[in-house]
């Protein structure tokens, strides 16, 4: 029985990056053994124990064979005879295949090191082939080493794939995952690129692929190119380091702009209702988390309004508050804004642009709640008013209180 270190552990040692979860394999063991040394086992699809005292998992080597489509089309073979090498033959890339043993000795039967010096991304065998989530793998890793170039035999067995049908077997549940995770990386751009250059995208993320080679106006977009738009903008959400629901709304802001007759472009008026409605169904297809599709339905729905905000008089931006519930959800109404600050500066030329639409409504939010509702209702309520009456009493509270604070927007 041979315990060895594996995977991104290793990977992230050898780049000097930061170590935070540790992936164990064992060679020549017995489940049986592994529970007599005090390991509790807890895998459903193979053998994978909790370390008695670190609560590691250790999984058994193994080899995997392709017995249907898709992503749980596998036969798991697991026994004391798997070798090392067998066990890294089934990872997805070179550089996820390094091994280190207890004596902290490498072993590295796929050049995987050679490939981190050469900043590469290149699966491990042909077998990558069998399982269509490392097309997403491979995007995701893209999306974090922004440095990495995709080896051309990967790229192409990623396109194979795809025209195969592999990408049409991805379950939902584990696209979003890995959309997310790539969301989340220093450079999403990465992922949606590698994915739109495979072909992928267009089966995963229709909505999202038919953005580009879409025109915009040239006055408000300089990047002219609405694809090319939409990766600024989440590479400036990463830059801003805003969190997961704010990346997906990033993500799905434009989704209408991809449906705006010919005849009217590059003008895309009523875009915005038209990327809500795609955004719900590319949100129930891939049971995208409510957090996340509320953000994202706001936002798409609202950023333009949002932009225009620094015309609006106090009236018009509380209503705009009560449209986006921001009396409400105050911190979610921030993160609306820090998603139109990606948009507005995820153009050509405008990255360092300040976006004073954001402390300006954060500053009419203040204003606003500074109006005691309750008293006002109770008021209201002892001179006879109900319902509807008192709702508009508390909003005409709210305008004067935002008259107050802006004066520009008297």
């Amino acid at each position: 029985m041979r315990t060895y270190m594996v995977g991104g552990a290793v990977r992230d040692a050898l780049l000097g990056l930061p170590v935070n979860d540790h992936d164990w394999v064992v060679v020549g063991a017995t489940p049986e053994a592994m529970v007599q040394q005090g390991y509790l086992p807890v895998g459903k699809d193979f053998p994978v124990f909790l370390h008695p005292q670190t609560r590691e998992e250790h999984a058994l080597a193994r080899t995997e064979r392709k017995t249907a489509p898709g992503y749980h089309g596998f036969a798991i073979h697991a026994d004391p005879g798997v070798t090392l090498e067998e066990d890294l033959a089934r990872r997805d890339l070179t550089i996820n295949a390094i091994a280190q043993d207890e004596a902290g000795h490498l072993v590295d039967p796929f050049g995987g090191r050679r490939d981190l010096a050469q900043r590469v991304l290149r699966h491990v065998t042909d077998a990558f082939r069998e399982d269509p989530v490392r097309i997403l793998r491979v995007a995701r890793f893209a999306a974090r080493f922004a440095d990495f170039s995709v080896a051309p035999e990967t790229l192409q067995l990623m396109r194979e794939m795809v025209a195969d049908g592999e990408a049409d077997h991805l379950v939902p549940e584990r696209v979003w995952q890995e959309l997310a995770r790539g969301l989340m990386e220093q450079m999403p751009s990465r992922m949606f690129g590698l994915l739109r250059e495979c072909g992928a995208l267009a089966r995963i993320l229709p909505e999202v692929d038919r953005l580009w080679g879409v025109p915009q106006r040239a006055d408000y977009h300089p990047e002219l190119d609405t694809g090319v738009h939409l990766m600024m903008v989440l590479d400036m959400s990463a830059r801003l380091q805003a969190p997961l629901a704010v990346r997906f709304a990033c993500l799905t802001h434009d989704l209408g702009k991809g449906t705006t007759p010919a005849e009217a472009l590059p003008k895309h008026i009523g875009h915005e209702e038209r990327s809500a409605r795609l955004l719900k169904v590319l949100a129930d297809r891939l049971r995208v988390p409510n957090d996340c599709r509320e953000l994202a339905d706001v936002v798409a729905r609202e950023h333009g309004n949002i932009h225009r905000s620094r015309e609006f008089k106090a009236a018009a931006l509380v209503r705009l508050l009560e449209r986006c519930d921001a009396f409400r959800k105050p911190v979610r109404f921030d993160q609306i804004l820090l998603a139109c600050e990606c948009d507005a500066r995820g153009r050509g030329g405008l990255q360092e642009q300040p976006y004073p639409q954001r402390p300006r409504l954060m500053e009419a939010l203040a204003a606003a709640q500074q109006v005691t509702t309750q008293a006002i209702a109770e008021a209201a309520q002892a001179a006879g008013a109900q319902g509807e009456k008192i709702g508009e009493l508390i909003h005409q509270a709210r305008v004067a209180a935002v008259q107050l604070a802006l004066p520009d927007a008297g």
